[in-house]
């Protein structure tokens, strides 16, 4: 099986073992949503009518229309076909009325340019059925509604939702994220995607933690400073699974360089507490301490922006490797606008450092795949764990890291692994049949990876797997995976180290 299209390790399988190997698409979430918005609205000026906005709409096939100022462009308000039929069956409107009168005004709006996941967020935790999308000048480009980014509420979701959004204290929020994992389980038993499953876990994860920091926000006096928290690592890239452990940051904007400190000392015992409270909710604390509470961590976007250039400037081996999940980072709660600038300042930076993506290149194949040159597995002989092998050290981190220097090479902004292959995929030319096959090989690694996440307690052993415990054809599909883990590697050394 040498060919990269050889790999098709569900061919003959029965329902339950295609589960296995077979994975849903869900991974349209950090898709930038002008790419979602297929098709621009009806626009209307203020004092169109009703009649002639609801023209618009049937002519159109739309179930919306925008209100915008005939002279700027700029987007005032929302109509829907639904709410006006309610006006003039119920309340009494004419035909004839300006659609102003009618109109949501201020309604809820997101820059083109955001990922469809934070869309995905946004729109449930404010029960919006519609976004407009913004451009940066804040003219319209689109608008995206539910139909559009379908998934959050898959599963059985909705009620989950309702819980997380109606909590008032921290019990409270504790068993809805008890309840989350609950039915995450449940669906990954029954066969849902490893991709589609992520997604549906780290969009309740992410309205799980902005609950609690707005329980928290409510019961501290936080500067008026534009200020957002960040997560990294595998909540930063919508790949958490039933063992995950905190990964945060924290940004805010002083008004000038001599408030930071001040600043500083005001934000952290907010963060503190904040990572107290997700601990509680069963987000373990970072071993590394790598959290908002941490003053390391709880830095200006000045500061922020200088700890990424040290990096990119003196790319030492062990800071590379300890740095490695902050270039995942992603805004979850707060003022976007400072996160957005730094991302975008970072993929203008990182293409063009060649001693950095080299170092990081070096770094991702400097864990061999576990399979030896006789097709034997290998393992790392942990005293602890004999014969087995941690699938998130020496399986799914096979595939993020060499994910992670190709996007960054390339401008990607994605920061989900299956996104980023599928976009450098692009960037490189390749066909879409090797894309995706290496997703396929990286979500079943996530697969036993959960399977043994949801088999024991002890966090030592979560991501451990011992071969012998899986049946033959398991052992042959977790080794076709491997061998694409080799392949990704030998192309990473082809074009960083050779």
């Amino acid at each position: 099986m040498s060919d990269t299209n050889d790999f098709s390790p569900t061919q003959g399988l029965d329902e339950s073992q295609l589960n296995m190997g077979m994975e849903q698409t869900g991974g349209a979430d950090q898709a930038l949503l002008r790419t979602l918005a297929r098709r621009r609205p009806p626009v209307v000026p203020p004092e169109a009518t009703l009649r002639d906005t609801l023209y618009q709409i049937s002519q159109r096939q739309e179930d919306a229309a925008v209100i915008a100022d005939p002279a700027t462009g700029l987007p005032l308000g929302l109509v829907t076909l639904r709410e006006m039929l309610h006006v003039i069956s119920f309340e009494g409107g004419g035909l004839d009325d300006p659609v102003a009168a009618h109109m949501i005004g201020a309604p809820l709006t997101i820059a083109a340019d955001s990922p469809a996941h934070r869309a995905k967020v946004l729109m449930t935790r404010r029960g919006a059925k519609h976004l407009l999308l913004i451009e940066g000048d804040g003219r319209l480009f689109g608008l995206v509604g539910q139909a559009d980014l379908l998934g959050l509420r898959a599963g059985g979701a909705e009620a989950l939702i309702e819980s997380i959004g109606t909590a008032r204290d921290l019990p409270a929020m504790t068993l809805a994220a008890d309840q989350v994992r609950k039915r995450g389980a449940e669906l990954f038993r029954s066969g849902m995607g490893v991709e589609a499953l992520c997604q549906w876990v780290s969009g309740l994860h992410d309205l799980i933690a902005m609950r609690v920091i707005e329980i928290m926000e409510d019961e501290v006096d936080l500067p008026a400073v534009p200020w957002c928290w960040l997560v990294f690592g595998s909540e930063g890239r919508l790949e958490q699974t039933f063992a995950t452990d905190q990964d945060n940051g924290l940004i805010f904007v002083p008004p000038e360089p001599a408030a930071t400190e001040s600043l500083r000392a005001a934000f952290l015992p907010f963060a503190q507490a904040v990572n107290q409270a997700l601990h509680h909710c069963g987000f373990e604390r970072c071993r590394g301490n790598i959290m908002a509470g941490n003053p390391s961590w709880c830095l200006s976007e000045g500061e922020w922006r200088r700890r990424f250039a040290d990096w990119l400037a003196e790319p030492d081996p062990q800071a590379v490797l300890n740095g490695a999940i902050f270039f995942d980072f992603r805004p979850l709660y707060g003022s976007f606008e400072a996160a957005d600038r730094l991302r975008a300042w970072l993929l203008a930076q990182t293409g063009s450092e060649v001693r950095f993506l080299h170092h990081l290149a070096q770094q991702a194949v400097n864990v061999p795949p576990p399979v030896g040159w006789a097709g034997q597995f290998s393992y790392d002989r942990n005293r602890d764990f004999p014969h087995t092998i941690d699938l998130k050290l020496q399986g799914a981190r096979l595939f993020v890291d060499p994910a992670r220097v190709w996007a960054l090479k390339h401008g990607v902004w994605a920061t989900n692994t299956a996104e980023r292959l599928r976009a450098v995929g692009a960037c490189l030319g390749r066909g879409s049949a090797d894309t995706a096959v290496e997703i396929e090989a990286f979500h079943l690694i996530q697969r036993f990876r959960i399977n043994q996440q949801l088999q024991t307690t002890d966090l030592d052993a979560v991501n451990r797997v011992d071969p012998d415990d899986l049946n033959e054809l398991h052992r042959l599909m977790l080794k076709e995976a491997f061998k694409q883990a080799k392949k990704m590697q030998a192309r990473l050394r082809q074009q960083f180290l050779s």
